[in-house]
């Protein structure tokens, strides 16, 4: 189990899914975890009974990025890790809306997943190169097998979540460049059991059981899944590792999809 013990971690989108099961898992593992979310009630609640800070952070809103930050330092004195997992869907392929609604569902869209990354990445790298100690700190951004395979019904989120990969890349090469020992590494999670699907269930009865069947294993995986991911790139126990995507999938990226 990756040893977390004294480190202070942000956490976005903590209020559910692949959000609440990091920040369990980061406080089950020793880190000093603050969690943010629009949902105030849910990730206020999950950070009281695991004994976390809460903030509620909207991530699109660049200029909250700094106070969110800095809101943490002040808390726990430094800042070593921080998972960009908040996100959001359009449902909405390339026709399927008219113009004015297509281009709201797009940038509401890229302005949470993509450009709230990257704010969050800029203010974390920020914080850490001020760490007691020296420059020194984890991020781990959450994208999507959609970034790889594409959802035809969902270009808005298939789109920023392709981007997500390569704006990982290009902070992790320029940490790397500037002599700083912060990682930047993607970890893209295939079909996984959260809230969103089950209320997907209720409109389309059978959605579960499709998109299980996305994988051989012919299951979704548990966030705690992802998240015990989440919490070895976050760990110190891969040094060399930034840059570098994992995938969490079940194997669904992984076969040819006539079989």
């Amino acid at each position: 189990m990756p040893d977390l013990s004294g480190k202070v971690a942000i956490v976005t989108g903590c209020a559910s899914g692949i959000g609440a099961a990091t920040l369990r898992r980061f406080v089950a593992d020793g880190a000093r975890v603050f969690g943010t979310d629009v949902n105030a009630a849910a990730g206020r609640a999950l950070c009281e009974e695991v004994g976390a800070r809460f903030a509620v952070q909207d991530v699109s809103d660049r200029a909250l990025w700094p106070q969110i930050v800095g809101e943490a330092v002040e808390c726990f004195g430094r800042l070593d890790i921080l998972v960009n997992n908040a996100g959001m869907v359009s449902g909405a392929g390339i026709g399927d809306l008219e113009d004015e609604a297509m281009f709201a569902a797009w940038d509401r869209v890229l302005a949470v997943n993509l450009t709230g990354t990257m704010a969050g990445c800029r203010a974390a790298i920020a914080a850490m190169r001020e760490n007691p100690g020296g420059a020194k700190g984890a991020i781990v951004n959450i994208a999507s097998t959609t970034a790889i395979a594409p959802l035809p019904t969902d270009v808005g989120y298939s789109a920023s979540k392709a981007a997500v990969r390569m704006l990982s890349k290009s902070v992790a090469t320029w940490c790397a460049k500037q002599g700083l020992a912060i990682r930047c590494n993607t970890v893209i999670p295939g079909a996984t059991h959260t809230g969103i699907l089950d209320a997907a269930e209720q409109d389309m009865p059978g959605l579960m059981a499709a998109v299980a069947a996305t994988s051989p294993l012919n299951r979704l995986a548990d966030p705690a899944e992802t998240a015990a991911a989440i919490a070895f790139l976050a760990s110190d126990e891969c040094p060399f590792m930034t840059g570098a995507e994992m995938l969490v999938d079940g194997a669904a990226l992984s076969i040819h999809p006539g079989f």
